[in-house]
Parts: structure tokens; C-alpha cells; sequence
């Protein structure tokens, strides 16, 4: 709950005076004055009235001691790109005594939509009242609501003040998120990911952790190194499979795309990316993120619900303030992955040159398995094409060339549905998709 700053001074009651306020000062202070220059005495007075109507109401409003609090709720706290999300107000009369009009406004950016304002006439003590308005945008990114403003006026509308609320929230606008279908990726071993090896199959006997024994263990875990060095009975602890992991690379180069805003090759790669990540975390795999500038979200250890929802959100999160970078190579993403590279990469990228086609090819030694949706860019509106340089080798020999190297190239192309591309990935099925054949839904 947030309480408003209040607004104090004759200054402040002055600056809140309405445009009939003012009005209605001016002719008082013009009657007074043509009182003093023909001598009437009645004509003063009805200049005084007129004048201390709006000063009354600038000083009762000055005066008056409403406590309120607000509070704001989002739903959803991540709205998807061209979701809608609604914002609910809820302001709490915390006094004794029954408030006059109210007017609410609450401050939003233009993006989503026009500023939201309710009238409440009257809110009676320990009383509260509930409203709510909606918001979308078909960006990505973090947008700020608030702060919520509180305006008071008088009953005869000569003098209005507004008391503005301290605290603010966040609306994320993540990516699009779209449902691909179950299938077996390059380097899976049982649909578990690229190793279903366990924790006490990579260490040797003496780097065995055990435990001490309980009522019920087999007696065949019992680990007699252990057993003698701790003077009582030991037993190896329950192996753990190891998680598989996987990293998505998303190529935010700007020379590497074509278009602008939502239907751009950019944020169909960015939605791209978010699909094939939340999909991984959901089967389990330990899923990071990497764009070609080297920045990287770490994957977390997921063991389903709460887990998966976490690394999900922090993923989202990340892609939803994704920009532009103005890099011209994948070297940075190369030398993260040749740190830490196992695992299934799965590479979202644009138009590409000979030299980032063979860096790609290097790339795929290093992984368990390799997916690339390579996008030609040509396909989406925008500007001329970017790599001039690169139309000495056609766009099939560069496909030709990743194949070789071991990767399951998925040309994409404006329009293409994103889950025919997946399904194409499958291991047990034909991954040669012609570049020119347009995937169908």
C-alpha cells in the first residue's frame, strides 16, 4: 500500500485554482475595483464574494485530511507481445471521515495505450474501492505504471489539487511464445537429453561421497574405505543422473537482419529463441542463453514446477529487453561456448559471411548435438541487402557447408511456421530441408 505526498502552502492551493476559479477571481478583483472608482458600496461587496469562493475552496482543500493508501496489481506479470494485461486499482479510505470527488490517474507509457482516469464520488470511512483497466503492446520490453495521481476538487469545481502516490510497478512484455512439438534433437540419447550417464559413473572410487548407514540400505552399497577411516559403517549415496544442458545462441547483429518492428527478422528470431528455450526447460534440459555479444543467462538446475517456472521467467525476462548489437562476427559467443560448451546448442541466426559460417562449423565440434535456424533475411521487408560480400557463395553451398560440418540447418524464411521448422529437426527423420522449399504449416 502506497500513501500520497501531500501538497501544501498557499502556493500550491493557488496553482490548483480551476480555470472557473480563476474566472471567478478576476471578476471579483474587477468589481472591487470598479467599486472604489464609482463608489458603490454593493458592488464591493459582490466583488469580495465573488473573489473568496475560489480562496475558500483552495483552502478547504489545503485543509483537508483524507488519508488514503493505493495499491496496484498486475495480471499477468508477463504479458506476451500483443497480449492484453490488466492493471487493478485498489484505493483504501484509511480515515474517519467520508471523501469527497476523487478523480485516479495513472501514469503509463504511450505504448500502452492512453492514460486510464476514474471519477469516485465518494468514499465512505475505512471504505475502499476497486477499479482496473487494460493494457498492450505489441513491443517487447519493461514498461513502468505508475506513479498513480489523486486529485481532489471541490464541490463547486473552483480549485482542484492532485497528490501523487510514491510507488510504481513494472509491466514485462516478453516475446511470443509458441508450442513446438515433442521431438528427439541431435544428440539425445532416449529423449533425455545428450547424456544419461550418472554422477558416481565420472568419479572414481576414492572421490565417492558416503553417508552413514541407515536401517533398511543394501548392504552390498556399503563403501568399506569409508567404513574404516570413519570407525563406523558408510554407504554410497543414491546415484543422480546428470541434467543435460543445452544453450540457445541468438545472433542479435544488426547488419545480420532485415525489417523493422514487429515484423522484422529480428523479433522473429527473438520469439524464435524464447519458443525453442521455454520448450527445453520444459523437457528438462539446463537451458542458457547467449547472444553474439557474449552476454549470457545462466541456466538454472530445473526439477519441474516451481524450478522450470523460475528459469523460464528469468530467460523471458532476458529476452524481453533484448536489443540490436552493432558487432559484425559470432567471435565473442565463440569464446563462451569454448569455455562451456556441452550439451545440445541450438543457434537462432541471420544473414551470415563465409567467415561466420566457418565459425559455426567450429562450433559444432564442441557440442553434442547442433540444431541452427539459419533465416534469409532477403525474404522480410527492409532495406538493401546487407552482405554484398557474401553473393560470391549462393546461400545453398553455405547450408551445403554447415550440413557438413555436422549441424541440422533449418532454413527459415519469411512466414514459415516455427513448429513445421521444429518438427523438421527430428533425428529420426530426413533433416535435408531444400533452402528454397518453403516449410508448409
Amino acid at each position: 500500500m502506497a500513501r500520497p505526498a501531500r501538497a501544501s502552502g498557499v502556493r500550491a492551493a493557488l496553482r490548483g485554482l480551476t480555470t472557473r476559479g480563476r474566472s471567478f477571481l478576476a471578476a471579483g478583483a474587477t468589481a472591487a475595483v470598479c467599486a472604489f472608482v464609482f463608489g458603490q458600496t454593493a458592488l464591493l461587496q459582490v466583488g469580495v464574494l465573488l473573489a473568496a469562493l475560489p480562496l475558500a475552496a483552495a483552502a478547504l482543500l489545503v485543509r483537508t485530511r483524507y488519508r488514503v493508501a493505493s495499491g496496484r496489481r498486475l495480471s499477468p506479470q508477463r504479458a506476451a507481445a500483443g497480449q492484453e494485461a490488466r492493471v487493478h486499482l485498489r484505493l483504501d479510505n484509511v480515515s474517519r471521515v467520508p471523501t469527497g470527488l476523487l478523480l485516479l490517474e495513472d501514469k503509463v507509457p504511450y505504448v500502452l495505450g492512453p492514460r486510464p482516469r476514474f471519477v469516485l464520488d465518494r468514499v465512505e470511512p475505512r471504505g475502499f474501492r476497486e477499479v482496473s483497466y487494460r493494457v498492450r503492446s505489441d513491443l517487447r520490453g519493461r514498461y513502468p505504471l505508475g506513479p498513480l495521481q489523486l486529485r481532489l476538487s471541490d464541490p463547486f469545481g473552483m480549485c482542484e489539487l492532485t497528490r501523487a502516490f510514491s510507488a510504481a510497478d513494472v509491466l514485462t512484455v516478453v516475446p511470443q511464445v509458441q508450442d513446438l512439438p515433442p521431438v528427439r534433437l541431435p544428440g539425445e540419447s532416449g529423449g533425455q537429453g545428450d547424456s544419461t550417464t550418472h554422477t558416481l559413473a565420472l568419479a572414481g572410487d576414492d572421490d565417492v561421497i558416503p553417508r552413514e548407514y541407515r536401517h533398511g540400505d543394501d548392504l552390498r552399497r556399503v563403501h568399506w574405505k569409508s567404513t574404516a577411516r570413519y570407525g563406523e559403517l558408510m554407504v554410497r549415496r543414491e546415484e543422480q543422473p546428470l541434467q543435460a544442458r543445452a544453450t540457445v545462441l541468438l545472433d542479435t547483429r544488426e547488419a545480420a537482419h532485415r525489417g523493422s518492428g514487429p515484423a522484422s527478422s529480428f523479433e522473429w528470431a527473438v520469439s524464435c529463441a524464447a519458443s525453442v528455450a521455454v520448450d527445453l526447460v520444459q523437457r528438462g534440459y539446463r537451458t542458457r542463453l547467449l547472444t553474439d555479444t557474449g552476454f549470457s543467462v545462466p541456466g538454472q538446475g530445473v526439477g519441474g514446477g516451481a524450478g522450470a517456472a523460475e528459469s523460464v521467467g528469468l530467460l523471458l525476462d532476458a529476452l524481453a529487453v533484448v536489443e540490436h548489437s552493432d558487432g559484425g562476427t559470432l567471435a565473442r559467443a565463440e569464446e563462451v561456448l569454448r569455455l562451456g560448451g556441452e550439451g545440445l546448442l541450438v543457434a537462432v541466426v541471420g544473414e551470415l559471411d563465409e567467415e561466420q559460417v566457418e565459425r559455426l562449423a567450429r562450433l559444432r565440434r564442441r557440442t553434442g548435438g547442433a540444431v541452427v535456424l539459419l533465416l534469409d533475411t532477403g525474404t522480410w521487408s527492409g532495406l538493401r541487402h546487407l552482405f554484398p560480400e557474401s553473393a560470391d557463395e549462393p546461400a545453398d553451398a553455405r547450408v551445403a557447408r554447415l550440413r557438413e560440418s555436422g549441424w541440422t540447418v533449418l532454413p527459415v524464411r519469411a512466414g514459415d511456421s516455427l513448429p513445421a521448422l521444429w518438427r523438421a529437426a527430428d533425428r529420426t527423420q530426413n533433416t535435408t530441408v531444400p533452402y528454397r522449399d518453403e516449410v508448409g504449416a
